[in-house]
């Protein structure tokens, strides 16, 4: 098949298109880069020593002989040039990486919250778009999440993307309808995967657009068989306030010998799932896609839950290291219970990989032998849901009141 890969040089995008690649696809990425303009925005660079996506591309080449294409183009902005692409290249699939991941990130500021919107709407809205004019008969698979269901306690299992309801009419009758499951976005960048889920919904209906949003759990572990292969090939390891999840930050603090930072009473409910079973799913949805008529088709791409602070246990005991619970940033319940349902990528052949000690030994290892590359000041969170009100002074020094334009749009 032909696939494109939106977004593909992130710690999503580049392993899952060295996997489609290893599966005998032909493989375009797309990328403008923005992630690693964030790294230097932030002055947080990824643990792991990643190559320029060029070098990245040439290591796959010699060193498994297939090849991935690449094109420089910001999704957001260069709508031609994607609608162009898209009627030469012809895919048979589109996957759609190419959005802000970061919660934390997005309510850095006004700046960034506005950023992340502009930037994740407009990249979803061009791709359908693009998709409807150019007239290609694609299957678009987006990587959305599990926050869109928000992170409060339900009595029954999250459905996946969609709950039957009864609507009560005048006369006492009822109508049934299947809807959306209600959102509840906890960060302006789950909001605008919420945003996601209702162009999805039109441009399915008004267009016949064939559509899989899968959402995903918290991602854990760097490498995958693929990216495992060279040197050159490596995944990025974030482990930063903003971008590092949660289980690799635990992993790579008890690797360098830091106390493992849990925030609140660690009572949050998380839904988690390894690298290499993220690229196994989207794969899965890929070479197995839905009718039009089918409607979006949603599935929750997750393994498991668990609560933060049975997670900072675990690793406890696993490495010795101790924990130190702060104060949580965020501004959400200080504990909830998750339960969710996941039979939709089962039934497409999935084995979900658990939570296993050598699985994550094995992001420890990685952990300690770039022990050295660390910035320990990085690794504190700086981002805050909620802000007291500054003082003039504050206000003046602020260095977010200057008019930010985002590294990656900047040139």
């Amino acid at each position: 098949m032909r696939i494109i890969v939106i977004g593909g040089d992130g710690f999503c995008g580049w392993p899952t298109a060295t996997h489609l690649s290893a599966h005998g696809h032909e493989v375009t990425i797309v990328d403008n880069l923005a992630r690693r303009a964030i790294s230097e925005e932030l002055d947080a660079h990824s643990l792991t020593p990643i190559r320029p996506l060029g070098t990245r591309v040439q290591a796959w080449e010699e060193t498994t002989g297939r090849t991935i294409a690449y094109h420089y183009l910001d999704a957001a902005t260069d709508y031609d040039q994607l609608r162009a692409l898209l009627t030469r290249l012809q895919p048979d699939a589109v996957v759609h990486f190419a959005e802000q991941r970061a919660a934390p990130y997005s309510m850095k500021s006004s700046a960034h919250k506005r950023y992340t919107v502009a930037n994740n709407t407009a990249a979803t809205h061009n791709l359908l778009c693009a998709l409807v004019e150019a007239e290609v008969d694609s299957h678009l698979v987006h990587l959305g999440t599990m926050g869109v269901y928000g992170y409060t306690t339900t009595a029954a299992p999250l459905p996946e993307g969609y709950l039957t309801v009864q609507i009560p009419g005048p006369e006492g009758e009822t109508e049934e309808r299947e809807i959306l499951y209600p959102a509840n976005p906890g960060s302006i960048y789950h909001l605008t995967k919420t945003q996601d889920q209702l162009a999805f919904q039109f441009y399915n209906a008004n267009d016949g657009l064939r559509i899989t949003d899968l959402h995903q759990g918290i991602v854990w572990g760097t490498q995958t068989e693929e990216t495992h292969l060279d040197g050159r090939l490596i995944n990025r390891f974030d482990y930063d306030g903003d971008f590092g999840t949660v289980l690799n930050r635990f992993l790579m603090q008890a690797g360098v010998g830091h106390p493992l930072t849990v925030h609140g009473s660690g009572g949050q409910t998380r839904a988690f799932i390894h690298i290499r079973d993220t690229v196994r799913c989207i794969r899965l949805a890929i070479e197995t896609p839905p009718e039009a008529a089918e409607g979006v088709r949603i599935f929750n791409q997750a393994t498991e839950t668990g609560r933060i602070r049975d997670l900072a246990q675990k690793v406890s005991k696993l490495t010795g290291a101790t924990i130190d619970f702060q104060a949580n940033p965020r501004k959400e319940a200080a504990e909830n219970e998750l339960r969710m349902r996941n039979e939709g990528l089962r039934t497409l052949g999935w084995e979900p990989i658990t939570l296993d000690n050598g699985l994550m030994e094995e992001v420890r290892a990685i952990a300690e032998r770039y022990a050295h590359r660390c910035d320990l000041s990085k690794i504190p969170a700086h981002s805050f849901w909620t802000r007291p009100k500054p003082t003039e002074e504050e206000a003046a020094a602020d260095p977010t009141a200057v008019p930010f334009t985002h590294p990656a749009q900047a040139g």
